[in-house]
C-alpha cells in the first residue's frame, strides 16, 4: 500500500459516520499508512466544533500547511488546466509531494490536474 491524501468527500463522509470509510481509514491506520489532508481541504469542510467525528477521524491523520511555494505549485496547476478548484490542485500538489495515492469523489477533476502535472499517481475514487 501507498500513501493516501484524502479530499473533502472523505472527511464529509467520516463526519457523517460512514462505516466504509471508518473501516478503510482504521485499516491504513493498523498497516501503518497515516493519511495526509491538506489543511485546505479542512477549511472546505469544517463547519461547528460540533463536528465530532470529524475531529476523530483527523487525529489519525497528518495535517499538510499550505506554504507559498505549495500555492504557487497549485496556481500553476489551475492555469495549465484552467480551473478555479484551488482545494483540488491541493490535493493533486500534496500527493504529487508526497508520492500519494488520491481518495476522492471527483476523480475526472484530479485526473485533468495531474495530467496537467505532466507526472502520474492514482486517484481512487470514493
Amino acid at each position: 500500500m501507498s500513501n493516501v491524501v484524502y479530499d473533502a468527500a472523505v472527511l464529509v463522509a467520516a463526519d457523517r459516520n460512514d462505516r466504509r470509510v471508518w473501516a478503510e481509514h482504521k485499516a491504513r491506520l493498523e498497516f501503518g499508512i497515516v493519511p495526509f489532508v491538506p489543511a485546505p481541504v479542512i477549511a472546505q469542510v469544517s463547519r461547528s466544533p460540533q463536528q465530532v467525528q470529524l475531529r476523530r477521524f483527523l487525529t489519525g491523520c497528518v495535517v499538510t500547511t499550505l506554504g507559498e511555494s505549495e500555492a504557487h505549485e497549485a496556481g500553476r496547476l489551475l492555469g495549465k488546466t484552467r480551473t478555479t478548484h484551488i482545494v483540488d490542485a491541493v490535493v493533486v500538489t500534496t500527493a504529487l509531494r508526497r508520492k500519494a495515492m488520491i481518495l476522492c469523489s471527483d476523480s475526472e477533476d484530479m485526473k485533468r490536474l495531474i495530467r496537467a502535472s505532466g507526472r502520474e499517481i492514482a486517484v481512487v475514487p470514493l
